[in-house]
C-alpha cells in the first residue's frame, strides 16, 4: 500500500492477507477480527498479535468469535484459551500449536482442519465437527466434553483413541443431527480403519 496514514482507521474484519502495511501509519486502528496471516506485513512499531486481528500468533484470549467464518484462516501458534467459538467455522483452519484451554467450541466446524499440536486442554467440544481433521499430537486428554463431537476420518488419534472411547457414555452415545453419526461410532470406525491397517 505504500506510505498510508490509517490511524484510526475501522478495519475491523478486513482481509488483510498478503497486505503489506509496513510503511503505514497505524496509530489507534481498529483491526478486531481482520484476517492476517505469514505474509501479512505491519510496522515495526504496530503490536498486531494484541491488536485483535485473527493470524498466526494472535493472543485472542477470551475473544468472542462466535459464528465467525475463519475458514482456512491460518491460527498457528495462536493464544485462543478461553475464546467463544461456538458455531465458528474452522474448516480448512491451520491450528498448529495452538492453545485453546477453556475454549467454548460447541458447534464448531473444524473439517479437515490441521491441528497437530493443538493443546484443547479444558475446552468444550460437544457437537464440534472435526471430521478429516489432522488432531497428530494433539491435546485431548483434559477436554470438557466431546459430547456429540464427530471425529470421522480424523487423523493422528491413534495413541489417545482408546482414552477417548473410554469417557462418559453421555458423552459418548449423544448423536450428531448434524453428521448423523455419534461420538463413539466415530471413534470406532478410526480404530475399525487401524485394525483393518495394522492386518494389511
Amino acid at each position: 500500500m505504500g506510505k498510508c496514514d490509517l490511524s484510526g482507521a475501522l478495519l475491523c474484519r478486513c482481509n488483510l492477507r498478503g497486505s503489506n502495511l509496513s510503511l503505514c501509519k497505524m496509530d489507534g486502528a481498529d483491526l478486531r477480527l481482520a484476517i492476517y496471516d505469514s505474509n501479512t506485513q505491519f510496522p515495526d512499531n504496530f503490536d498486531h498479535r494484541n491488536s485483535g486481528a485473527v493470524g498466526p500468533g494472535a493472543k485472542l484470549n477470551g475473544a468472542f468469535l462466535n459464528n465467525a467464518d475463519l475458514r482456512g484462516v491460518d491460527l498457528r501458534k495462536a493464544v485462543l484459551m478461553g475464546a467463544y467459538l461456538s458455531g465458528t467455522n474452522l474448516s480448512g483452519a491451520i491450528l498448529d500449536g495452538t492453545a485453546m484451554a477453556g475454549a467454548d467450541l460447541r458447534h464448531a466446524n473444524l473439517r479437515g482442519a490441521m491441528c497437530r499440536g493443538t493443546r484443547f486442554g479444558t475446552s468444550q467440544l460437544d457437537m464440534a465437527d472435526f471430521r478429516g481433521a489432522n488432531l497428530e499430537s494433539a491435546a485431548l486428554d483434559c477436554v470438557d466434553s466431546i459430547r456429540g463431537a464427530d471425529f470421522s476420518l480424523c487423523r493422528g488419534l491413534d495413541q489417545q483413541l482408546e482414552a477417548l472411547l473410554n469417557r462418559d457414555a453421555l458423552e459418548l452415545d449423544q448423536w450428531n443431527p448434524l453428521t448423523r453419526s455419534s461420538t463413539r461410532t466415530s471413534l470406532e470406525s478410526l480404530r475399525a480403519k487401524n485394525s483393518s491397517s495394522e492386518q494389511n
